[in-house]
């Protein structure tokens, strides 16, 4: 099954799934109860891109704060709860537009019941999530470990637990660490269901390896069609998740607009500081709100040629380079014009 094929689901402003664009989403890691520092942090990811936003609710005061964050910012508020359904319903009556439960570990059936209830009133979506480091013991003693299938059947009870309330706007996740195990379970998932699927690889880790081990993780499901929305869990800025989670997407082709820049891996023949340029011309296009490929090559002997192939780009030569623009040698400049001459010609751009 492939994404066209999900469910459509209303969270906030944003429909997600039936071929909707893929809404990367990410998490607040302010203490909830601190709207200001909460507000801030989320107007900065809105900024970078992000689509969705997850704020915890571990408190009731939490719970509460959800009301006057969600006054201050332009993006769907999804609260996470666990262990206490009391606070699902509170995080709903605050304004919450989404809510992320466990059902295994809320208590009992009634308190899963009183959830269900209020979100039916409020017509609040519920992401059932089942990680692997929380399967329950009796898919641990039918398979021996955890499994892929064992996360499935989990997240599928839980499905089926709510669907007896007579509600079905749900959104599923399923994840694990472990890349290959996510992978399989989420595509018996998506054999399984038509509700939307977040995708996720948890606990991925640090910037470098948790965004390498995600890009292969997500990079293959979303190849196959399968995710609806989409999180880069990284332990580190929440930022760095939303730039991981665009170029992954803009990677595949799943997503247009902005910058895309390509930059050559530097050789022995490079003869300019390549290195420090593509960092800076990184950083300088990522405001710019064009939809073009900029090309940063560090030699005469395929750069031009590559450069070529961009909308514009620079090769470098020994302490000068070469702008190209549509095919086009348009100049030569110092090493250190570079970067302000590129950022011109962008500045001017289409005119």
């Amino acid at each position: 099954m492939h994404r066209e094929n999900t469910k459509v689901i209303q969270i906030g402003n944003r429909k997600i799934g039936g071929g909707n664009p893929i809404a990367i989403q990410s998490m607040t890691n302010t203490k909830t109860e601190d709207v200001e520092a909460t507000v801030a942090q989320i107007e900065e990811l809105t900024k970078a891109g992000c689509e969705i936003i997850r704020c915890a609710v571990p408190t009731m005061e939490a719970a509460k704060a959800l009301g006057e964050i969600k006054k201050r910012i332009s993006i769907p508020l999804v609260a996470d709860i666990h262990f206490d359904y009391r606070l699902a319903i509170a995080a709903m009556e605050h304004g919450a537009d989404k809510i992320r439960i466990n059902p295994g570990n809320i208590g009992s059936k009634e308190n899963i019941k009183a959830v269900v209830e209020k979100a039916k009133e409020k017509n609040i979506p519920i992401r059932v999530g089942v990680n692997s480091g929380s399967l329950e013991k009796e898919y641990l003693e039918k398979y021996g470990k955890v499994t892929a299938q064992g996360i499935v059947e989990s997240a599928m009870a839980k499905v089926k637990m709510i669907e007896e309330f007579n509600y079905h706007n749900l959104v599923i996740s399923i994840k694990s660490s472990n890349v290959p195990m996510c992978i399989e379970a989420h595509q018996e998932l998506a054999k399984a269901t038509n509700y939307p699927i977040h995708i996720g690889i948890t606990e991925s880790g640090t910037l470098f390896s948790g965004t390498i081990k995600s890009s292969v993780g997500l990079g293959i499901l979303l190849y196959q069609g399968i995710g609806d929305t989409m999180r880069v869990s990284l332990t580190g800025n929440p930022v760095e998740e939303i730039k991981a989670a665009k170029m992954m997407l803009k990677s595949l082709g799943l997503r247009k607009g902005g910058i895309e820049i390509v930059s050559c891996p530097t050789c022995g023949r490079t003869q300019i500081d390549l290195i420090g340029l593509a960092n800076a011309v990184e950083e300088m296009t990522a405001d710019f709100d064009l939809n073009i490929k900029v090309a940063v090559m560090g030699c005469v002997v395929n750069g031009p040629g590559e450069a070529k192939e961009a909308d514009i780009g620079v090769a470098g030569g020994k302490g000068e380079g070469l702008i190209i623009k549509k095919g086009e040698i348009i100049r030569k400049v110092k090493e250190e014009e570079l970067l302000d001459t590129l950022r011109y010609e962008l500045e001017n751009w289409g005119k």
